[in-house]
């Protein structure tokens, strides 16, 4: 197999941590992002000139080019960018403000856009490489109380898959990792909580009361996954990392072509007619 190079954001902790020691690992080379390098100093001792300790804020989208152009000028190329960096923002909409609201749509989604637009002319020009978006099943479902990082998600799903269609002629591949619920940080400390208001509790008892044992995932177990992903010759646009979520997607999308089915002859009615 051959030696692979990372880019990776958000390695602090999280996915992000777990998958970059795994290429590690495995003898790869990772370009480690991190607010933070103090983080990685661990990394860094353990494994040497393999890994390259990066600062990186991907809301600035000039230290994001300048982060990419230094991973690839140390090691040459890039075979492997994931766009890992990201956080979670509980409240409802009418909650948010518009601090809020802004940063969680710049990190989560314009900061894995800098990333992509940064490391495209270098995939292009190598005629090789794979983009990981870390999406989310809030990707594809939507949940109360989580309405702006769903935004965020669905965002990044849609121009993602744009992407993949773009760079495909040039031997790029992208893949959208759509994870499930997983006992990271991203409800926990990298968390950010709008002011509840009082009308919305019941909405928020209720979906804590739908979780259930055994649906939150051990992210160790998802490294094997992301490996078998990167080294596959004809990886898939979209990967569920996590059990049990076809039903639900199914559930989902035949819901939404029965309400289109349902209205067809009203949407029929909007088209008019033509001389």
């Amino acid at each position: 197999m051959t030696e692979k190079v990372w880019f990776i954001t958000g390695t602090s902790r999280g996915f992000g941590r777990q998958w970059a020691e795994a290429a590690l690992a495995r003898g790869d080379k990772v370009a480690a992002t991190a607010r933070d390098t103090a983080t990685l100093d661990d990394l860094a001792a353990k494994y040497g000139e393999h890994v390259l300790p990066l600062a990186l804020d991907v809301t600035d989208k000039s230290a994001v080019d300048s982060a990419v152009a230094r991973a690839h000028d140390r090691f040459g190329r890039l075979d492997v960018v994931v766009n890992n960096a990201g956080y979670g923002l509980f409240g409802a909409i009418e909650e948010i403000s518009e601090e809020q609201a802004r940063a969680q749509i710049e990190t989560n989604l314009f900061g894995a856009l800098w990333v992509t637009q940064a490391a495209v002319p270098i995939l292009r020009a190598q005629g090789s490489g794979h983009i990981l978006q870390v999406s989310s099943i809030g990707g594809v479902l939507a949940f109360p109380n989580l309405g702006l990082y769903h935004a965020s998600k669905w965002g990044l799903e849609g121009f993602s898959t744009s992407l993949a269609q773009e760079v495909a002629p040039f031997g790029v591949h992208v893949t959208i990792v759509e994870p499930t619920g997983y006992s990271t940080d991203w409800s926990g400390r990298s968390a950010v909580h709008a002011e509840p208001l009082a009308q919305y509790e019941p909405a928020r008892q209720a979906r804590a009361a739908r979780t259930r044992p055994g649906m939150v995932g051990d992210p160790t177990a998802t490294s094997d996954a992301i490996l078998t992903l990167v080294d596959a010759a004809d990886p898939p646009l979209r990967l569920f990392l996590g059990r049990d979520q076809i039903p639900r997607v199914e559930q989902e999308y035949s819901a939404r072509l029965r309400t289109w089915r349902d209205w067809d002859e009203v949407a029929a009615q909007a088209h008019g007619t033509q001389d």
